[in-house]
């Protein structure tokens, strides 16, 4: 597996600058055995550090994060990463970005799409990992009707019930709400022709489906193989490459079950390190592709092959 280049675009037209000022699309491509994956860049949150890192004590996350360069107050811009699958005639997105509307940065999938020669009705399969907005809000167009119209689109069914139910919007607390009602709204659009996939599911030739549950509900993750080469598609089982590396332990106040979260992510790591295998993070640096190596205790995430 090769990653063969890496690619910057200054400006694509869309009027809209990255909080740190830098690149408004980024692309990565791999070889997969005959397969093709690309990373490409919905753009760059802008989150305040107790989205992430809610009660940790200061006194053990600063240490941390120094080695990263940061310090408990710095506001944090993870990239969007949206991964591409082109294998024989089928394109395959894993997850949709934003979309329009949710937050100034994002949204730019449709422009990395067209960069690379992609439009949203040559998309053959559409494949959630979970429905948080910067997954899932990207599904529908400006004007509120699916963007990906030939495609068939697919999500694990504990994800969806759970989004799908009218309760969850009164159970999920105050500040998840407007996600519950964002997700179902769209979730209704795709209702008629949405399919359903369960945990260790081939739910395409070399694309299997594996339970990170903890983010979200119904969290998958997906294991891509070709021959020998194998990939990890991560979404949001691993959502940083600092704190979530060094202690996979720590539970994180942007994952709605942090403790089951944090077990699925401590597991996750010790088996992406010692089967060597590469992966692509929703929200890693250096457009998420890289490998997991052990570092004493905890982990470090090495971007590139």
């Amino acid at each position: 597996m090769v990653v063969t280049r890496r690619r910057f675009i200054h400006s694509l037209g869309a009027g809209v600058a990255l909080a740190s000022g830098g690149r408004l699309w980024a692309e990565t491509r791999i070889a997969l055995g005959r397969a093709e994956i690309l990373s490409l860049s919905d753009g760059q949150m802008q989150l305040p550090p107790s989205f992430l890192y809610g009660d940790i004590d200061t006194t053990l996350l600063a240490p941390v994060l120094a080695e990263h360069g940061m310090t408990p107050t710095d506001p944090l811009l993870p990239d969007v990463n949206v991964t591409l699958l082109r294998d024989e005639d089928r394109v395959v997105l894993f997850d949709t970005g934003a979309g329009p509307g949710f937050q100034e940065g994002t949204g730019l999938l449709p422009d990395a799409l067209a960069a690379v020669g992609v439009r949203p009705e040559d998309v053959t399969h559409v494949v959630f990992t979970h429905c948080h907005p910067d997954h899932l809000w990207g599904v529908l167009d400006d004007f509120d009707d699916p963007l990906f119209l030939n495609a068939q689109h697919m999500m694990g069914r504990q994800e969806w019930d759970y989004w799908f139910d009218r309760n969850t919007v009164d159970a999920i607390g105050d500040e998840r709400a407007s996600m519950a009602v964002g997700a179902r709204r769209r979730m209704e659009t795709l209702a008629e022709g949405i399919s359903f996939f369960e945990d260790g599911m081939e739910i395409l030739p070399g694309v299997a489906a594996r339970a990170t549950f903890g983010h979200s509900p119904g969290h998958m993750s997906f294991e891509l193989a070709q021959g020998s080469d194998s990939l990890m598609v991560l979404g949001d089982a691993v959502t940083n490459a600092h704190v979530s590396f060094s202690e996979p332990g720590w539970e994180m106040a942007s994952d709605q079950d942090p403790t089951a979260a944090a077990e699925v992510r401590r597991r996750l790591l010790q088996y992406l390190s010692v089967e060597k295998m590469m992966i692509l993070g929703y929200h890693l640096p250096n457009g998420g592709i890289g490998r997991v190596e052990s570092v004493g205790s905890g982990y470090r995430f090495i971007p590139g092959t």
